[in-house]
């Protein structure tokens, strides 16, 4: 059965080569690309460059925000310091940690997802029971997990949502960050030392709406060049990652719907203007408390499209949008929902009276 999801260096296995193969930049020790064919995968080429086979391969952008960011956070790693990406939901700070690894290490797998039931076991190591009972603590019984892997191999190891964490589980990273080792207090001799080998660092995520659950401690933040992953603010921009990213989805699930430019435009409008509590007419808007990011709005057009393929007319229209909206917005608030009929109400209603894609979308607060 096919997966629904590749890895990164699966996905774009083909450009990951062929930059590979035209690479004449400086590699630091351990990478698999220079720090500029780094930059290059994540924010695209404008030519196409040369497979080994000798096919054209254009390097698409994969990135929709500050290309400064993307070259400070790469040069980051080159260093002895982690990387920090810290932001609202939805501004892909995931994304950016998984392309870092897939262009530096070949390997993004080597992931820990913090939550509240996050264990140091499952950062640095466990152990086998049964042969921990057996025969005592030794190599044999020991398991590893992300951390010991990325020190042993040389590889980059992503922690995401690191502040959902215990204290005590992100302070696991101070020695390794610090010192460059591992220690096993269970073995003995050479065994219980992991020294990093080149290649290793961290690249950790954190929500700014979590600040307050578990924060890190100064020891730690030293440890890290914190990257601040902000929402894209041009339109322009933000609808075309709005059509890329929604037209593959739909693509993957085989659903033979496409959202146009013109609705994409109105969803994303609405977005940005909830999120920044201003209009472009300079009308002040309540913004919800959840974040209206582009990853929220991608989940919105997706889910329409499958409704106007399934039980729809075919085709993408705002009425199929507003449906699913209030799955979005309607998440922590119970007010939020007067705040979206709000902007119905006020904006939307007033922009209907000359634009026939805006009355559509304002006869569409009836599904609110």
């Amino acid at each position: 059965m096919e997966i629904q999801r590749a890895l990164a260096e699966e996905r774009h296995a083909r450009e990951l080569a062929a930059l590979v193969a035209a690479d004449t930049g400086s590699r630091p020790p351990g990478w698999r690309l220079s720090p500029r064919a780094v930059v290059d995968f994540i924010v695209g080429l404008a030519r196409p460059i040369a497979h080994p086979d000798g096919e054209l391969v254009q390097v698409e952008r994969k990135f929709y925000g500050d290309d400064a960011l993307v070259e400070r956070a790469v040069i980051t790693l080159t260093t002895s310091r982690g990387l920090m990406l810290v932001g609202e939901p939805g501004t892909a700070k995931t994304m950016l940690s998984e392309l870092l690894a897939a262009a530096i290490s070949a390997d993004s797998t080597l992931a820990i997802q913090g939550s509240a039931g996050t264990t140091e076991d499952q950062v640095r190591y466990g152990w086998n029971y049964a042969a921990l009972l057996a025969s005592g603590p030794s190599m044999s019984a020991l398991v590893p997990a992300p951390l010991y892997l990325a020190m042993e191999q040389g590889l980059l190891v992503r922690f995401e949502e690191i502040t959902r964490c215990a204290p005590e589980v992100q302070d696991v990273l101070l020695s390794p960050l610090s010192d460059r080792l591992l220690l096993i207090p269970e073995l003995a001799g050479a065994e219980r030392i992991v020294q990093a080998r080149v290649g290793f660092n961290v690249i950790g995520t954190a929500n700014t709406r979590d600040r307050g659950v578990s924060d890190m401690s100064a020891a730690l933040k030293r440890r890290f060049n914190f990257e601040t992953v902000r929402p894209i603010r041009d339109l322009k921009l933000e609808v075309e990652l709005v059509l890329q990213n929604t037209n593959r989805a739909l693509a993957e699930i085989a659903v033979p719907v496409r959202l146009e430019e013109d609705v994409a435009r109105l969803l994303v409008t609405t977005f940005q203007e909830l999120r920044e509590g201003i209009t472009r007419e300079g009308d002040r808007v309540d913004c919800p408390t959840t974040p209206m990011s582009t990853a929220e709005a991608v989940a919105v057009a997706t889910s329409s499209g499958c409704h106007a393929h399934f039980l729809g007319s075919g085709q993408i229209r705002p009425d199929d949008l507003v449906r699913y909206l209030m799955g979005t917005v309607l998440k922590d608030d119970p007010e939020d929902r007067e705040r979206l009929v709000n902007y119905f109400e006020r904006i939307a209603k007033r922009r209907a009276k000359d634009n026939p894609l805006w009355k559509e979308w304002s006869d569409a607060k009836k599904w609110l």
